[in-house]
C-alpha cells in the first residue's frame, strides 16, 4: 500500500501543534487500514525530508499530501523536491485548497449572517501568485455559499493587507478566518478585527481529514499503484 505522509507547516503555538496532529489521527481513524505519517515544512520536526527518507526505507511508495490550504512555496518548491528526488516512489498531492468543502466550513463558523452585509476572508498570505489566486477561488466559493460580497484581506506576503481591507469595506462586516490552525497568523488577524467578529480557524473539522484523504486517493489514481518490484532504493 502507498502510505499517506501529510506535511504541515509548523507553528509554535501547543494549540496549532495539537490541532494538526488531532487532523492525522482522524486520517487514522477514517481510514484505519492506511499507514499515515507527519511532517513539518518549517519550525517543528521531523522534517519532511527526514520523515520521507524513513518512510521510503519501508514502504513502497507514499503521496505526500500537503495539509495547506493554497498552493505556494512548501507545495511548488518543499514538497515537489522530494517527488523528484524519489522518482516514481514519492508523488505530491494537491493542496486542500481551493475546495468547495472549504467554502462550507467556513460558512458553517460564520453562522448566522442575518446581520453582515460583507465577509472579509482573512488569509494567511504568499509571494506566490498561485497561492492567491487559490484564495481568490475560495472567496468565490464562499460568496456563492453565503450569498454575500467576499473580500480578502492578506496578514502577510503579497496582496491586499487586512487592515487596509477592513478599512475600505463598508457596512456591517465579519472575518472568515482561511487559516487551518491557531497560530502566530491567527493572532494577527484577531489584532486587525477591530469590533468585527472573527471565525475560529477551520481545524478541527473531520471534513479535512476526508478532504485530505480525497486529495491522497487522486494522487495515486493519478499514478496508480506502486509495486516494491518496481522501484530501485535512492
Amino acid at each position: 500500500m502507498t502510505d499517506l505522509v501529510a506535511v504541515a507547516h509548523g507553528t509554535a503555538d501547543p494549540a496549532g501543534i495539537a490541532v494538526v496532529h488531532e487532523i492525522v489521527r482522524q486520517l487514522a481513524r477514517q481510514r484505519p487500514d492506511l499507514p499515515v505519517s507527519l511532517g513539518f515544512v518549517d519550525l517543528l520536526t521531523p522534517a519532511l525530508p527526514s520523515l520521507v527518507r524513513r518512510v521510503t526505507t519501508d514502504a513502497a511508495g507514499a503521496v505526500v499530501v500537503p495539509l495547506l490550504l493554497s498552493s505556494g512555496y512548501h507545495v511548488y518548491v518543499d514538497v515537489a523536491a522530494e517527488a523528484r528526488r524519489y522518482p516514481g516512489r514519492v508523488h505530491a498531492a494537491a493542496a486542500l485548497g481551493p475546495d468547495p468543502v472549504l467554502a462550507d466550513i467556513l460558512a458553517d463558523r460564520l453562522g448566522d449572517l442575518s446581520r453582515v452585509d460583507q465577509v472579509v476572508l482573512a488569509a494567511a498570505g504568499s509571494s506566490d501568485p498561485r497561492a492567491l489566486a487559490d484564495c481568490e477561488t475560495t472567496a468565490a466559493l464562499l460568496a456563492q455559499r453565503v450569498d454575500r460580497p467576499v473580500h480578502i484581506g492578506y496578514v502577510s506576503g503579497a496582496g491586499d493587507r487586512l487592515p487596509a481591507v477592513l478599512a475600505r469595506t463598508p457596512g456591517r462586516l465579519a472575518i472568515a478566518t482561511y487559516l487551518l490552525a491557531p497560530g502566530f497568523f491567527n493572532t494577527l488577524v484577531h489584532r486587525h478585527a477591530g469590533p468585527h467578529p472573527v471565525t475560529p480557524p477551520l481545524a478541527p473539522d473531520p471534513r479535512l481529514a476526508t478532504l485530505a484523504l480525497r486529495r491522497y486517493d487522486e494522487a495515486v489514481a493519478a499514478v496508480g499503484p506502486v509495486r516494491r518490484g518496481d522501484c530501485v532504493r535512492v
